[in-house]
């Protein structure tokens, strides 16, 4: 089945029947079976196209001031003539016949006044524009026209609309335009090539006109560029989070190291600022962020492309995060076998959280610094302009020195690699703490359901590409915390908590707990396995069955599969393993949970600003995918 070109809702030129003038229509529907599009005119008219009988928008070029330029159908291929002739008037005699150059001339005088040139107005948008006059949404007209319209009445109607409008525009150099509901009259105005002299003149009193008064219709582009929306409440509030979280995080340790942790209680009693920090836990900190550097740069692994930039370019990233994985744990197991005392991180847990917290608060910085001097097109989407909300956002998209991208390196490698090693310590502590022969059943499906986890990212590491942290946002401190700090030491709370707080599971109680794990797991890895795939090659047999809905934008939506299922079901497989990983340590204390809860609101708030880009991307076909799968991340629950 061949593909089609246009998406419903768009906006394009679209040839009248039986002349060679087009005309701005809306496509409204597309059948498969005649590949004919249903397409609605400015008068309300709908007819049936072909494709070819069909342009962008693009392919017309922008007439100025005061050009000569005639009509599309003359750009396309009519015989040049001298443009000082009058319209109306015979060409001169050649050598052919009397009667054949008779109709020639008349069929060139006619062709001559026929040539229009469409000249916009007052530009009212269709479908996916967004836009509205004076804070109210746009008015349309219907006339009560067949939709199947012969060939004859088109071409009636066509000569009538251009005598009509030839007429109209002799009206306007008198008089200005009257109200808003003309505006179907006058959106566009057919001039002979006789009146071009006139066209200056016109449209600096148009200008005037459509500018004039409190009701003034004014165009989408003379309003200027709108001020970028803030997220995350804006600069007070991004200000707020930078000081709060880590304060927040901090605050969480230590209540996980209390004996009897109590929320009666907070704040914990906080220890002496010189007894968190130790110059050698630093040292010890850089020499393991430097080590993941180097795994990073191995010669190892395949070079992928990126998503496209907004110049073109797609950059290139090396897939070696599994061997980075596997060259750690073998370095992790080789200390164990020697005796080496890694329980010294235990020890030593809030002076590594601090160092790592000062370390992406310098790297924030010098993102931002070298930020300053780069070029328009390098910049992330996300940044504003303002000094306090880019250095929190990220300003540069993909900060690169040479080859080596920071930002992607920072989101699989030393944090989430080091939250494995971590909870490993964890497990080892728990053991001489509680002076266990084995680790705690518990402590084991913590530390087991953790690993799976980061095991399954660093091995579907494409898939990081596609991602809003990848293509949307820039790196800056948002992601440099919440890489290096928040994900090695946040996330290993659980395993962290039981060192103190043993909870003693049995095996069908833990069997529940698994078959939940495993039920998240499935629908996080489908939903994503099937996005993927989808993205790199829509037309792949295996997804023939899935259905979609065309965009705008050349892409298609899914709305079967996973993707019909809820708008995020790999969001919902995040939280059902979110809500697994607690499960082990009980119901004695809040503190095991705040992972769940924090990751519930984190996904909550992603998903509303992944609305906000698919809703300004997609226009008309998100809100058709929005009400075929009405549901965002919870099944029945809006």
């Amino acid at each position: 089945m061949p593909s089609r070109k246009f998406a419903d809702g768009e906006v394009v030129r679209g040839r009248w029947p039986g002349s060679s003038l087009y005309y701005e229509v809306e496509i409204l529907s597309y059948d498969s079976r005649s590949q004919l599009y249903t397409v609605k005119y400015k008068d309300g008219t709908e007819l049936e196209l072909k494709e070819s009988d069909i342009k962008p928008l693009t392919s017309f070029r922008q007439r100025k001031s005061g050009s000569t330029s005639s009509s599309p159908s003359r750009r396309r291929g009519s015989r040049s003539r001298s443009r000082s002739r009058s319209p109306g008037r015979l060409l001169k005699g050649s050598r052919r016949s009397a009667s054949a150059s008779h109709q020639v001339d008349i069929k060139e005088a006619r062709k001559e006044i026929l040539e229009v040139k469409l000249t916009p107005l007052v530009l009212k948008p269709f479908g996916n524009s967004i836009s509205r006059y004076n804070g109210e949404p746009e008015h349309r007209e219907r006339n009560d026209i067949p939709r199947r319209d012969t060939q004859a009445q088109a071409n009636t109607q066509a000569q009538a609309n251009i005598q009509a409008q030839t007429v109209s525009f002799s009206s306007q150099e008198k008089f200005p335009l009257s109200q808003e509901s003309s505006y179907l009259s006058t959106q566009y105005s057919l001039r002979p090539r006789r009146e071009e002299s006139k066209l200056k003149e016109l449209d600096s009193k148009e200008e005037k006109i459509v500018t004039k008064g409190p009701t003034s219709l004014r165009t989408f582009e003379a309003a200027g560029p709108q001020p970028k929306k803030l997220e995350f409440g804006g600069v007070p509030g991004v200000f707020l989070i930078m000081l709060g979280l880590p304060a927040f995080l901090f605050l969480l340790l230590l209540l996980c190291k209390q004996r009897e942790p109590s929320l009666l209680n907070f704040p914990p009693p906080l220890p002496a600022l010189y007894e968190l920090w130790e110059t050698r836990v630093f040292g010890v900190y850089l020499l393991w962020f430097f080590l993941q550097a180097l795994f990073y740069l191995l010669p190892v692994g395949k070079v992928v492309e990126g998503t496209p930039l907004t110049d073109g370019r797609r950059l290139k990233y090396r897939l070696n995060g599994f061997y980075a994985f596997i060259l750690t744990s073998a370095l992790t197991g080789a200390s164990v076998f020697w005796d080496v005392e890694l329980c010294y991180v235990y020890s030593h847990f809030l002076q590594f959280a601090l160092a790592a917290t000062v370390f992406s608060v310098v790297l924030s910085v010098y993102l931002y610094a070298r930020a300053l001097k780069a070029p328009q097109d390098d910049l992330s989407p996300a940044s504003s302009g303002n000094a306090i909300y880019d250095f929190f956002i990220g300003r540069e998209l993909n900060p690169r020195i040479g080859t080596f991208d920071l930002k992607y390196f920072c989101e699989l490698r030393p944090g989430l690699i080091g939250w494995v090693v971590i909870n490993l310590v964890m497990l080892l502590a728990e053991m001489k703490v509680q002076g266990r022969a084995v680790p705690s059943l518990a402590m084991i499906l913590v530390n087991s359901f953790q690993l799976f986890y980061v095991v399954d990212a660093l091995w579907n590491e494409e898939a990081l590409l596609t991602t809003m942290d990848i293509i949307h946002d820039g790196f800056g401190f948002m992601l440099a915390f919440g890489d290096l700090v928040w994900v090695p030491f946040g996330y290993s709370l659980q395993a962290f908590y039981l060192v103190h707080h043993p909870n003693e599971l049995s095996w069908p109680v833990a069997s529940l707990i698994i078959a939940l794990k495993l039920c998240g797991y499935v629908i996080f890895r489908c939903a994503n396995s099937q996005k993927n795939a989808f993205r790199k090659n829509p037309t792949d047999p295996k997804l023939a069955h899935l259905k979609t809905i065309h965009t705008s934008t050349g892409k298609n939506l899914l709305v079967s599969g996973w993707w019909g299922f809820v708008r995020h079901p790999n969001y919902l497989g995040d939280l059902i393993m979110a809500l697994a990983w607690s499960l082990p340590c009980g119901f004695s204390h809040i503190l095991p949970y705040f992972y769940v809860i924090y990751f519930t609101t984190l996904l909550v708030h992603r998903e509303a600003r992944d609305e906000q880009q698919c809703k300004k991307k997609y226009g008309v076909a998100w809100e058709k995918y929005c009400r075929r799968v009405p549901y965002r991340i919870f099944p029945y629950i809006y």
